[in-house]
């Protein structure tokens, strides 16, 4: 273990300069590796304007959203820009069928106006540290991965629970890197009063649906305003009408002067996961059984819920949100394994395996520490196959199945309920109240009905009856092997399948009734299921995970003084280079930005194309004033080679004075394979122009106090 921390000791010392687009570069290093790139590329501020740990510094704008996406705060009073997608799953909470923010927007016009979010929250980072020598230390003399991951979660929280000390307010965690031969020390600050300012409708916010999904050129309007609120010592705090707007160290500049072919960009963004490590063994796992698996399965839930959404308003308003989240990585599957093919990125993968061996069987210290190492990862993949397989067939099917998954929370009552403390069954009823709350707000009963007679039936077609949970044995023997007949006996007797039904039995609640419910017994029989399928695939991901920390370590002294990163892991990082065009395919070149006579032409009787009546009389009106480009055109959106992924979403596209000109939402369809390799030629981030999210706030949202409230560049 001392002889990999010398090696990437050495490794970073022993860097290149860097100008490739390619690279989701950790903060603190940037200084170190990354300054003379940065300044060659066109960066005309410092590296230490972009992280410092002594002043403040871009990062302090930048934040984590939800969990999941990335925003930045664009005020002095705390005010956030973020995508309308990060956003999607709140606004929907907050809508209902009188007020449906969702499908016609929201402007607060004042303070007052601006909605509380329950449950949502906004993360920045303090500060990161490298802490590889304490982790590698203490992790020298392990024998086995259990070992180790024991350890690592001992020793990280040593080492959190001394960077936080007595501050209340702060939290830390360590984070692995190269596959665990690095470790970082991240520590955070997180608010959880954020309010909903403004968004525009979804016929803007999500123009073009899934059919632009992922596609340039693109013509959507992707974003959405909240403030952080805070206590009167601007610390985190629980919503309270007293909190106050909270002032930030740092807060984004405005550029209107827009983008032209060639400019320097930059995103500081918390990519959420990348694998660029993948040997081709495990792109053909990721192509066969995650994409698949999850395309076939996702095909016939989205159709079902597609269906009734559309037949009804309400249907539309309640599955929004899941809808939304289950086709986004439907059509990032069916992209990624489209481009795995055009771009033989198995093969690719193949070759450097074999470079990689070639290269450690030529020394015989080298071949000792690297030699099995893509053997023992391929055969472990190749051992775990249908375990996977399984697996992936139990989440993607059966765990769609609503009903189920909120019996599925339940299972941790049955204990209490038996003991029969009634101090702890009443505290454990008071807590999931607002969970059940949340589930039946956004639940239709006839749709999870006809979701679980599909799902059911295609669980039972592709898996051997010897594999399936034993609640198909139910099926069988009591049903006549009938899935409908069972799914309806389901419903009629469930405690969980109507809000009457559960609060009457909170009104009296028996373990045998929940023992012998429907529903509870088919997520008691899945989760026993799930849980011997993680059993027997853990000594396989165990000789994953070993194999490729050697992998990575080895190719990292292999390219020794070339620019390598860590892989993306929800951690904040910095991508930078430059607005391009490209050419996906012979004969045709897409231009970098796209205008608003796109949005005019783009208009369809499909519902996903179609323009909102104001935003088309403005548009005709050609009123663009301040946010016009120089030939009178409004700018909707453009795009850069900027090294993006998941969890990028919201985050802000910088100038090379650092300076907010446009907010990422997506990458393009000829580069889904993104997460694995990445094509310089292809791969471009697609953003939302600033200019045309200041004009539909002002113009469009008649909210120019927004507006007025941000910092603006001369």
């Amino acid at each position: 273990m001392k002889k990999i921390s010398l090696l990437l000791g050495a490794f970073l010392l022993t860097f290149q300069l860097a100008i490739a687009d390619e690279g989701m570069w950790l903060l603190p290093l940037i200084q170190k590796l990354n300054a003379d790139g940065l300044k060659k590329a066109g960066l005309k501020i410092s590296a230490e304007d972009i992280y410092s740990i002594n002043k403040s510094s871009l990062k302090d704008a930048i934040l984590v959203f939800g969990g999941g996406c990335t925003a930045e705060v664009i005020s002095k009073d705390g005010l956030v820009l973020t995508n309308h997608h990060c956003g999607y799953g709140v606004i929907q909470r907050l809508s209902s069928m009188e007020h449906n923010y969702l499908q016609d927007g929201f402007w607060a016009m004042n303070r007052q106006e601006e909605i509380p979010a329950p449950g949502l929250t906004v993360t920045f980072l303090d500060r990161m540290e490298d802490v590889s020598i304490q982790m590698n230390e203490a992790l020298k003399d392990c024998k086995t991965e259990a070992e180790r991951n024991r350890v690592i979660t001992a020793t990280g929280d040593e080492i959190s629970k001394k960077a936080v000390g007595n501050n209340p307010h702060l939290r830390a965690r360590v984070a692995s890197m190269y596959g665990g031969n690095m470790f970082y020390l991240v520590v955070t600050k997180t608010y959880s009063d954020v309010r909903f300012v403004g968004a525009p409708p979804s016929s803007i916010g999500k123009y073009g649906g899934d059919t632009d999904n992922w596609i340039w050129p693109r013509h959507t309007g992707d974003f959405a305003i909240f403030r952080i609120y805070a206590d009167k010592d601007n610390n985190p705090a629980i919503y309270d009408p007293s909190n106050q707007p909270y002032k930030p160290v740092k807060h984004l500049t405005i550029s209107l002067a827009g983008v032209k072919e060639g400019d320097f960009n930059m995103i500081i963004g918390q990519p959420g996961r990348t694998t660029r490590f993948m040997t081709s063994a495990e792109v053909e796992e990721q192509r066969d059984i995650v994409n698949g698996i999850g395309i076939y399965a996702r095909t016939i839930y989205q159709d079902i819920v597609q269906a009734d959404m559309l037949a009804d308003p309400k249907v539309q308003l309640q599955y929004a949100s899941k809808f939304s989240g289950s086709s986004n990585f439907w059509k990032k599957w069916t992209g990624m394994t489209e481009t795995f093919a055009k771009l033989d990125v198995v093969n690719r993968r193949a070759e450097e395996e074999r470079a990689f061996e070639a290269w450690a069987s030529a020394h015989p210290a080298r071949l000792e520490k690297y030699g099995t190492a893509v053997n023992d990862i391929n055969s472990a993949v190749a051992g775990r196959r249908d375990i996977r397989s399984q697996l992936t067939y139990l989440s993607e099917t059966l765990s769609r199945m609503e009903i189920v998954g909120f019996a599925g929370q339940l299972q941790r009552f049955l204990p209490i309920l038996e003991k029969g403390d009634q101090k702890e069954i009443q505290e454990f009823i008071d807590g999931v109240k607002s969970l059940a709350a949340r589930f039946y707000d956004n639940y239709n009963q006839p749709t999870d009905r006809k979701v679980c007679v599909a799902m059911l039936r295609l669980y039972a077609e592709e898996i051997e009856r010897a594999d399936q949970p034993s609640f198909f044995q139910i099926i069988r023997n009591n049903y006549n092997r009938s899935i409908e007949a069972f799914v309806n006996d389901m419903f009629a007797k469930s405690l969980f399948a109507t809000p009457a039904k559960w609060e009457a039995f909170l009104q009296n609640p028996c373990p045998e009734t929940l023992k012998n419910d429907p529903a509870f017994v088919v997520a008691a029989s899945v989760t026993q299921k799930m849980m011997m399928l993680m059993a027997q695939v853990a000594p396989f991901n165990e000789q994953v995970s070993k194999a490729q920390r050697t992998y990575i370590a080895g190719t990292l002294e292999k390219n020794q003084g070339k620019a390598l990163y860590p892989d993306a892991n929800s951690t904040l990082r910095l991508t930078y280079g430059h607005v391009q065009s490209y050419t996906p395919r012979d004969a045709v070149e897409y231009k970098y930005y796209t205008t608003h006579r796109g949005v005019l032409e783009k208009e369809d009787f499909n519902w996903e194309f179609e323009v909102h009546p104001r935003l088309k009389e403005l548009l005709l009106k050609g009123d663009f004033g301040r946010y016009a480009n120089a030939k009178g055109e409004l700018p909707i959106c453009f795009i850069n080679n900027l090294d993006i992924t998941n969890g990028n979403s919201g985050s802000p596209v910088l100038n090379a004075k650092g300076e907010l000109i446009g907010c990422a939402f997506d990458g393009n369809w000829e580069a889904m394979s993104a997460d694995v390799i990445f094509e310089p030629e292809l791969q471009r981030c697609i953003s939302v122009d600033i200019r045309y999210v200041l004009w539909v706030i002002d113009k469009f949202g008649g909210a120019g106090h927004l507006v007025n409230e941000m910092t603006i560049a001369r």
